[in-house]
């Protein structure tokens, strides 16, 4: 990943929004509008929005392979610690980006470049 440019005022509000989306409640929406519209204007927030999506659409996977494992019980737990870890993730990336830095989320696929 090329070096991004150091956050500045409405995009650092932006950024941390992104990430916060999840505990919002339009987990997904807010990532993939400020991705479409902000990419080619700021490499910083498509950088970010890119990383939100990536992580949204990877712990839908892992809810929905978790619905079959129920059936031997094993399903419960593991749903319970994506629930568990996504806003705990979602927090720390936040966090890290208020303070200008970006936040890699664990066990993401990268599907959005």
């Amino acid at each position: 990943m090329d070096p991004l440019p150091p956050p500045t005022g409405n995009d650092k509000v932006l950024i941390i929004l992104c990430h916060l989306s999840l505990l919002f409640g339009v987990g997904f929406l807010l990532p993939l509008v400020l991705y479409l519209a902000m990419r080619r204007d700021s490499p910083l927030i498509a950088a970010h929005a890119a990383e939100v999506l990536n992580f949204h659409i990877s712990l839908i996977l892992y809810a929905l392979c978790c619905i079959p494992l129920m059936v031997i019980l094993i399903g419960f737990p593991l749903f319970i610690a994506i629930a568990i870890g996504g806003p705990i993730c979602a927090i720390i990336a936040a966090v890290k980006a208020s303070d200008g830095g970006f936040y890699r989320y664990p066990v993401t696929i990268r599907f959005i470049h």
